[in-house]
């Protein structure tokens, strides 16, 4: 990833045992320098493009489609909010189906996770139940029809969930995300790489080296 080329370096005093006296110094990126999208353009729309990651794209595959470089993926997780990828981006198919395996086990994977309400409209159009709420398996309702009681039975009520239909569904929600336009990427390094310059301090060595 290229965003550690952008990170500034930083010396402590080394911890290894084979070190050459105790004024050794090991240099390293300061990875305490991280940076964020300001909050407050969190919601402006100019500033980015609503994107649907495809199965089977990755940072660096969106980032070549989006900015012309693929080492530019730390630009595209930055801007979309993304701080772990293992866990915040959507996995393909055949990873989505593995995981499942691995945290239901092969004979758990499609037993019911959670119990839904399906949708209920009285005669006249009229909501009666959103669909999407999370019940327990025995969920009833009643309500007035035109002066009948109605009860419904449970099968036209509540649907249930499997563990992959819910994981599925889970995946489906971080396929959606928030990129820079390519207009703003140019601004937003110079910014970037600005914020990055060490200032004059006591553990100034130079703009991009500090001792400490």
């Amino acid at each position: 990833m290229g965003y550690f080329r952008e990170l500034p370096n930083i010396e402590y005093k080394s911890p290894l045992a084979n070190k050459i006296s105790n004024k050794s110094y090991i240099q390293a990126k300061n990875l305490f320098r991280r940076m964020k999208i300001r909050d407050d353009l969190q919601s402006v729309f100019t500033v980015f493009n609503k994107y649907i990651i495809k199965d089977g794209a990755r940072p660096d595959t969106v980032a070549e489609e989006l900015y012309g470089k693929s080492t530019l993926d730390w630009v595209l997780l930055i801007s979309a909010g993304i701080i772990n990828v293992q866990n915040e981006w959507p996995l393909y198919s055949k990873e989505l189906y593995d995981y499942c395996v691995e945290k239901y086990r092969l004979e758990n994977v499609n037993d019911v996770h959670h119990y839904e309400t399906k949708e209920i409209k009285d005669s006249q159009g009229k909501l009666i139940l959103p669909a999407g709420k999370s019940v327990d398996s025995n969920f009833s309702i009643t309500y007035y029809d035109n002066g009948t009681l109605i009860t419904p039975t449970l099968s036209s009520t509540v649907i249930g969930v499997s563990n992959y239909e819910y994981e599925t569904l889970e995946n489906e929600k971080k396929r959606t995300i928030y990129v820079l336009r390519t207009e703003y990427l140019q601004q937003f390094l110079t910014d970037m790489r600005n914020e990055m310059i060490y200032k004059k301090s006591s553990q100034y060595v130079t703009d991009k080296l500090i001792k400490t």
